[in-house]
């Protein structure tokens, strides 16, 4: 399944989507957008070996959990197409990215927009903060460090078993605060797999502020290459380098790409609130309206219509 327009419109598109949502909703994860929107837009719209959605274009209601006695239980995993071996498989691994991968699901045609008016509703399986029954989603990783770890354990096992397929993760960088990614990358060098492949939104930001102000996380590249993985740091709103990052030889490694982003780009306006960009609510009616008009402006469309 691939669609028609260039990755360059799909990130637009991706923007424009959550900033409309964020408008009309009081608030969203409009820094992600600006961050990852490229990454996503790459994933989906270029890189990504996927089938056709197995499921409806309309998410359904939230159908409990796993069990016995609820044999039609589904991830939403289905929206990427069917587990296939020679299909790649995608975890995003940030589950507050939700809003983004779902605005990207839509570009990319493989969710209906009605899909998005579901948000964080009571009922919905279209989560604020993704679990495995939301659309796109196969687990529910946190963002809790375990992402990295839940991708190794499936592409070791799909190497076993001689498949093609890949298997991808998409990250953020808060989670290499997390002592569970780096024991996912050794497990890795120590058995070879090199059917992993991550892209690291390394926007310096998490829900708590900057990184730095958290805690310092020094030199990652050097890190990961110390921990046994190939790793290529790029600009991560540069296409191009996304292309030629994947193409870095790791033969007995996985592939981790550092894609480093503006968590303002395109929104110029969020840079008033950094470095508390994770989650955008509008403070007055005031600054809604300004953060309208200027974003509208920054991404080349009208002012959204929302109800006072």
């Amino acid at each position: 399944m691939r669609n028609e327009r260039t990755s360059e419109e799909v990130a637009l598109g991706i923007r424009r989507r959550v900033f409309e949502h964020a408008i009309r909703n009081n608030g969203g994860y409009l820094s992600q957008a600006c961050s990852a929107g490229e990454q996503l837009a790459w994933l989906y719209n270029e890189e990504l070996k996927m089938g056709e959605p197995t499921l409806p274009p309309v998410p359904k209601p939230f159908g409990g959990v796993p069990s016995a006695d609820n044999p039609g239980y589904h991830t939403g995993a289905g929206y990427n197409g069917p587990a296939a071996p020679d299909y790649d498989r995608l975890f995003i691994a940030p589950a507050h990215y939700a809003l983004v991968a779902y605005a990207t699901l839509i570009e990319v045609g493989r969710m209906a927009p009605e899909g998005l008016e579901m948000f964080n509703k009571d009922g919905s399986s279209v989560e604020m903060i993704g679990a495995e029954h939301s659309p796109g989603m196969e687990v529910h990783n946190g963002t809790l460090g375990i992402g990295l770890s839940t991708a190794a354990g499936l592409a070791w096992g799909r190497s076993r078993r001689g498949e093609a397929g890949r298997t991808w993760v998409f990250m953020s960088d808060g989670e290499v605060q997390e002592g569970q990614t780096w024991e996912a990358v050794q497990a890795c060098a120590h058995h070879g797999i090199d059917n992993l492949y991550a892209i690291m939104d390394v926007n310096a930001q998490q829900c708590d502020g900057a990184m730095d102000t958290v805690m310092e996380v020094g030199d990652i590249r050097q890190k990961f290459l110390t921990f046994g993985a190939a790793c290529v740091e790029i600009d991560g709103h540069d296409l191009d380098a996304m292309r030629q990052a994947v193409r870095e030889p790791h033969e007995g490694r996985p592939l981790i790409i550092l894609a480093h982003t503006n968590p303002f780009h395109t929104m110029s306006i969020l840079e008033e609130r950094f470095p508390r960009l994770h989650y955008v609510r509008f403070k007055s009616e005031d600054e809604r309206a300004r953060m309208n008009a200027s974003i509208a402006r920054d991404l080349g469309v009208d002012p959204v219509d929302y109800v006072h």
